[in-house]
Order: structure tokens, then sequence, then C-alpha cells
């Protein structure tokens, strides 16, 4: 599904955070729940991936679950999706009476219908689920959200959350050589509006405002072997959020069960030039994660295994 660019700019000052709510993978240790990765966006949080336990894991963060707008599920493994059962139902008893989207591939309708059939419950607010495929991109006003096919065991997607081109710098000098007046108009011009003055000029914003410039890029891998599509789809990205099960010594179990090494996902991270790596879905083997972060960081160096709560903030370049 392409759904047409919206042309939507959004402010500059809209701040954009990543919470890892789960950092671990196959089964929760007393350190790192299993997968799960909150973005928060203004008000709105999107939530990739909720396994089990991630609605406790909120109530120990700073956020909270009744802002979460939109679930995405990258693969059907249950240290991915065992959570929504009771996150759902902990948001009816909160009276939850807005939408829930939740989003995943093949399967996903009937995989919603079954949680949502377990024991004597149904939620009063919608959930509205949608498969998604290899390829599709999901407009969401000002950012979208790309999809894209990774190599798992099963079936498995990686996500883009990218937002939409912002204006450019607003150059007040030349805006009052034009004889625009310090004020509203100021305004609307960096807003993308046309405004005219007095004398009847019209001043459009392109005359006041330099090149667009890009929003932030935040990629998500998933479960997965090294794989082409990621680089692809990962270039340039402010964040990569990637599966690194193993240390590059378990190379050959990495690829039997489907995931990557930490050296494996910074070499990813170094060659599609993104500017931080953040290595997750930590297998419970490793009580030490720095012997992880030093295996990345040897190929790339902005390379980090975060803690579950950690929250990072992810700042727009001037």
């Amino acid at each position: 599904m392409l759904l047409p660019h919206s042309g939507i700019l959004f402010s500059a000052m809209t701040q954009l955070s990543i919470i890892f709510l789960g950092t671990g993978g196959s089964w929760p240790t007393v350190k790192r729940n299993v997968s799960s990765v909150a973005v928060k966006r203004e008000g709105e949080i999107i939530l990739f991936d909720c396994g089990e336990g991630t609605q406790r894991q909120f109530q120990k963060s700073t956020q909270s679950y009744m802002q979460i707008s939109k679930v995405f599920l990258t693969h059907f493994h249950g240290d991915h999706f065992l959570g929504l059962p009771g996150l759902i139902q902990t948001m009816q008893l909160n009276d939850r009476n807005k939408p829930l989207y939740v989003y995943g591939s093949r399967g996903v309708e009937k995989l919603i219908s079954q949680l949502l059939s377990l024991g004597y419950f149904k939620p009063a607010y919608e959930v509205i689920v949608q498969e998604v495929s290899d390829g599709d991109v999901l407009e969401f006003g000002e950012y979208c959200v790309r999809v894209f096919r990774v190599d798992h065991n099963v079936p498995a997607v990686g996500y883009v959350l990218e937002e939409h081109m912002r204006p450019g710098r607003f150059d007040k000098p030349h805006a009052l050589e034009l004889g625009i007046p310090e004020g509203p108009l100021f305004g609307k011009l960096q807003r993308g509006e046309t405004v005219i003055l007095k004398n009847g000029r019209k001043i459009t914003p392109e005359m006041v405002l330099g090149h667009l410039r890009k929003g932030r890029k935040i990629v998500i891998s998933g479960d997965t072997k090294p794989c082409e599509r990621l680089i692809q789809f990962s270039q340039d990205a402010d964040v990569l959020i990637h599966d690194a099960t193993f240390h590059s010594e378990l190379e050959d179990i990495a690829r039997e069960y489907g995931h990557t090494t930490a050296r494996q996902a910074a070499e990813i991270a170094k060659t599609a030039k993104v500017e931080t790596l953040f290595l997750t879905h930590i297998s419970p083997r490793y009580l030490d994660y720095h012997v992880l972060e030093k295996d990345a960081q040897a190929v790339f160096e902005h390379s980090f295994v975060p803690k579950d709560f950690q929250e990072v903030e992810i700042k727009l370049k001037k």
C-alpha cells in the first residue's frame, strides 16, 4: 500500500524520543524484558513489538500506555507479541475510548482475533488491525512508516519511521528587507503559508525560507539475519535499532536461528552510514552486555547496548 505524500511540514519544536522497554530476546531475565520499543512523538506513542510483560514495563517507566496510538509487530514469535492481550485489557480497565491500531504481516488479523477471544473479555474500544507487506508506506500526517522484508526463520518485517521534510531556515533580515512586519506574518511564512502585505504584495514561503531540511529517521530491524534490504532502508538513519542476539564468536548459531551478531549489526550500520546503532534482542546468555558492545564498537564506534527503560531523545539537525 502506497499512500500519497501529504506534503505536511512539521514544527521544528516537535520532540521525538525512543524508550527501550524490552531489550532482551527469547525470554525475560532479571535484567531485561523481551522485545518492545516505544517511540514517543509529542503526545503520541508508537509501539514496535509488544513482548510479554510490556504493560508492566510501561508502569515502571516514565511513559503511559494510554498514549499508545499504534502497535507495529515485526513477526509472530511470542517474545514479540504476547504482551498484547494484557495491554489491551489494561487499557480497557483504564477507560480507553479511542481506537488502537495494530499492524503486522500476513496473518495478523487472525492472530489479533484469537488474542481478543481469550477468556471472558472484549474491549469496548476499537482494535483496528491492518496487514502490511514489503514496500508498503503508511502515511500519518507529519511522518510515515515504511515496511520492508527481513530475513528471519519465519515471515518478518522491519520498519522505518521517517518524518517528512521540514521548513528551511527563516531569513529574518531578508524578510524585513521585503517589508514584512515582525510578528504573526513571520509565523505564517514559517508554517508554509503565503501572506499578503498591506500594499498588496504577495510573499511566498520560498522567498524567505532556505532549502527544506530532512526530518528524523528511525529504523527497527526486528529479528533477522544480515540482509541487503536493511542496508538499503537504513541509509543515513539517525538511529538503527538492530537485532544483535549473539557475539561474533557464535556467528554460525546466529545464522542457524535467523539472527545477527553484534559485529554484523555494526557492519550494517557502518555501510548504511547511520548516526547511532542500538543493539537489542540480547540473548539471556549475556549477563555482561559490554562484550557485545565491544564486539560492535570494533567496527562501528557509535554502537551501544541500551538498558531497559533507557530513554534517548533524537534531536533535529540544524
